[in-house]
């Protein structure tokens, strides 16, 4: 059944609402990662100064020079790191409209959802952010400690995070965030392999800049299926 929804969000994946969000999704993600290479950049300046004084050295004026181009080359390996869970929480900043062409298409006969304010969806998403990209720093220990396992350890966490974020705002869309939840806990097996599902693909360069939406259609069909059989 979960593959079902999964392919009901694949074939609407030529709907302009989708590809709207797609391409907000990418300019705020290469937006976010400039911005942060800058402040980097800004802070080796102000620590370092524009020269130093090393041990047996002396005065160098060269320092700072090495640290601003050693950092483009950290903030490019960061970058593909950090690309999966910035594009997914600048996603789920675009969930709604994701949702409501979904809606649009398959379940036409429901009354208007319930919209999330602005700076509310914003709050929501720097906090989702947060988590995402904390939770995966901490666990590249667990990837280097046990390197066969990185990628199972990949798709389980990140499957768990996103699936947990994407269906509680599915379902806060139409049942308020208290119930959203609620349903969350009793079937959070059901939520965790579809986010685990949405996950194993992030692993496939370009591939991932989409199945945050694809992700987000997904569990918006989870959702229904999931309340029908609840009414």
């Amino acid at each position: 059944m979960i593959l079902n929804d999964f392919f009901k969000a694949l074939g609407q994946t030529g709907d302009p609402r989708f590809r709207q969000v797609l391409f907000r999704g990418i300019g705020l993600t290469f937006g976010l990662l400039v911005a942060a290479y800058v402040l980097v950049v800004v802070l080796v300046q102000w620590l370092v100064g524009p020269e130093m004084t090393l041990p047996l050295i002396g005065q160098v004026t060269w320092v700072d020079n090495i640290l601003s181009v050693a950092s483009v080359f950290l903030m490019m390996g960061l970058s593909v790191f950090l690309m999966v869970p910035v594009a997914s929480a600048m996603t789920s900043l675009f969930l709604d409209d994701v949702a409501q062409a979904v809606e649009d298409r398959h379940y036409p006969a429901l009354p208007p959802a319930q919209k999330t304010a602005f700076w509310d969806g914003v709050r929501d998403t720097v906090n989702f952010l947060g988590v995402l990209i904390g939770a995966n720093i901490l666990a590249l220990v667990l990837y280097l400690a046990l390197p066969p396992f990185a990628l199972f350890i990949f798709w389980g966490l990140n499957g768990f995070l996103l699936g947990r974020e994407y269906f509680t705002l599915a379902a806060a869309r139409r049942v308020g965030m208290p119930e959203a939840r609620r349903l969350r806990r009793k079937h959070m097996g059901s939520v965790w392999l579809a986010g685990v599902l949405m996950a194993m693909p992030l692993s496939i360069p370009l591939v991932n800049l989409v199945i945050p939406i694809i992700g987000a259609a997904t569990f918006t069909h989870l959702f229904h299926r999931l309340a029908a059989r609840a009414a």
